[in-house]
């Protein structure tokens, strides 16, 4: 049974936002993938709940008219993964939430409840990281534009305000148009288990093929939220195609990340992971963009 004191059934997402105003303490509950676990376990117990499954409104992936790519946030894994836009433009990140849970929790989960949470081992956060996404917040307020890079605060903190709620996740053109990607995941299990690291890559090369013209580097569980290689991105600019390269940016990202240790792995293992997941998702990237080593 789960504990829950009141619960909402808006019909519109105005309605849900009106809703979310009057009961700033409600849980928004989604694909419940991860809220009802907790609410069982009674750590949820006794709040009110706005179930927000049934707003069709927020479903679905299209192709705006300059390009932008739009994913509305009750999209779930199973249909992101085969929907004809992710396939032709980014399949990297389809690739990503194919290797979260199992297909129940594929069907059932959410992108927009993945990286709402705000955890660091979120398989989609880290591709998202990597093509700049750019998240639509709504509150009865209108509408507050945020660059997803700036929505993690902390573990299990996000920056959503009393009365927002995530209604759409954006990728432009310019961020995904002739780049070529990598998810690599790394855990215990090959199935049903969250990341003990993961490393998204996407590459853009030059015209010639010879070297990196752009380079996004991204890692989940290498810090208290996911992260950006920033330092790292910039040095590899413009570098020549080589096994030298390989090595250069699995030493080069070691200035962006802070592992921990923990029960799931030791700090020197995340470390080991994250150079040769780099290496590994970078060398893929490269190749699938058409260069040589």
């Amino acid at each position: 049974m789960y504990d829950f004191n009141n619960i909402y059934q808006p019909k519109t997402v105005k309605e849900a936002l009106e809703m979310k105003k009057a009961h700033p303490d409600a849980l928004l509950l989604a694909g419940g993938s991860d809220i009802l676990i907790q609410c069982r376990e009674g750590r949820l117990a006794g709040r009110d709940v706005i179930s927000i499954y049934t707003l069709d409104e927020l479903r679905g992936i299209c192709m705006e008219d300059d390009g932008t790519i739009l994913i509305r946030p009750l999209t779930s894994f199973s249909h992101i993964t085969n929907n004809p836009i992710i396939k032709k433009y980014i399949p990297t990140l389809g690739d990503a939430v194919d290797q979260i849970g199992g297909p129940q929790i594929r069907n059932i989960g959410t992108i927009g409840g993945n990286i709402c949470n705000g955890v660091t081992s979120a398989d989609s956060a880290t591709t998202l990281k990597t093509y700049d996404a750019i998240l639509e917040i709504a509150s009865v307020d209108g509408i507050r534009i945020l660059p997803y890079a700036d929505f993690s605060k902390g573990p299990g903190r996000v920056d959503l305000r009393e009365g927002e709620m995530l209604t759409g996740i954006r990728i432009k053109k310019d961020s995904y148009e002739n780049t070529f990607g990598k998810y690599i995941k790394y855990s215990m299990r090959r199935a049903m288990d969250i990341a003990t690291l993961g490393c998204s890559v996407n590459v853009r090369l030059t015209e010639d093929k010879k070297k990196v013209d752009r380079v996004r580097i991204a890692f989940g569980v290498a810090g208290p939220v996911p992260l950006r290689a920033l330092s790292a991105e910039e040095s590899l600019k413009g570098q020549l195609i080589s096994e030298e390269l390989l090595e250069a940016a699995s030493q080069a990202v070691m200035a962006d990340v802070n592992p921990r240790n923990s029960w799931r792995a030791s700090k020197d293992f995340r470390i080991q992971l994250i150079k040769e997941l780099t290496r590994r998702a970078l060398r893929s990237s490269i190749e699938q963009a058409g260069g040589e080593f």
